[in-house]
């Protein structure tokens, strides 16, 4: 089943998360459709409060880049209840956008690496460090858990010349590809 993703300015995208527990209602099944609505986007990440959950959930799918970059052609992971527990290497800037800020797209700056606990589909505990476009993907998805969004991470001049924007997807006038809500 493929959601609606939420806009910009719905309340869902700053409410806190709450960490699930295996026996969470359906989760095979909403992972697997939480893939689906971020192929149909098409996106390479999606958390939980972007279909109207406040649930510490999101998926990464990065095998629509393999062509361009092969070694992500077999990226595709669910974290759940994840928590960075380090983020280090160098600041990188680098453009971002977001399924629930569409046609936007700013320079944001992160940590080149981070090292992340959390729970796969199993609910097996895994502790990995990630590098590079995976650790921005990442961390773009874990803001989202904890209510922040990449325009957060903008100087407010950028903030105040993309303000018509957002205010637009914030009244749903915009044209997007995908089902907005």
């Amino acid at each position: 089943m493929v959601y609606p993703i939420v806009a910009y300015g719905s309340p869902v995208l700053r409410k806190p998360t709450e960490e699930i527990t295996p026996e969470y209602p359906n989760l095979p099944k909403l992972i697997a459709d939480m893939y689906e609505t971020m192929d149909n986007a098409p996106g390479v990440g999606l958390a939980a409060p972007q279909i109207g959950l406040n649930i510490r959930m999101f998926v990464v799918g990065l095998e629509a880049l393999a062509e361009d970059c092969p070694e992500y052609a077999n990226v595709r992971f669910v974290m759940i209840n994840p928590k960075i527990t380090e983020r280090t290497g160098e600041d990188c800037t680098a453009e971002e956008g977001c399924l629930s800020i569409p046609g936007v797209n700013e320079k944001v700056t992160r940590k080149n690496q981070i090292r992340v606990t959390y729970f796969d589909e199993n609910f097996q505990l895994h502790d990995d460090v990630f590098e590079g476009y995976i650790a921005r993907v990442i961390q773009h998805e874990y803001d989202h858990i904890e209510g922040v969004l990449f325009t957060d991470h903008i100087s407010p001049i950028r903030k105040q010349l993309i303000k018509g924007k957002l205010t637009n997807i914030q009244k749903r006038k915009i044209n997007c590809r995908y089902r907005i809500k």
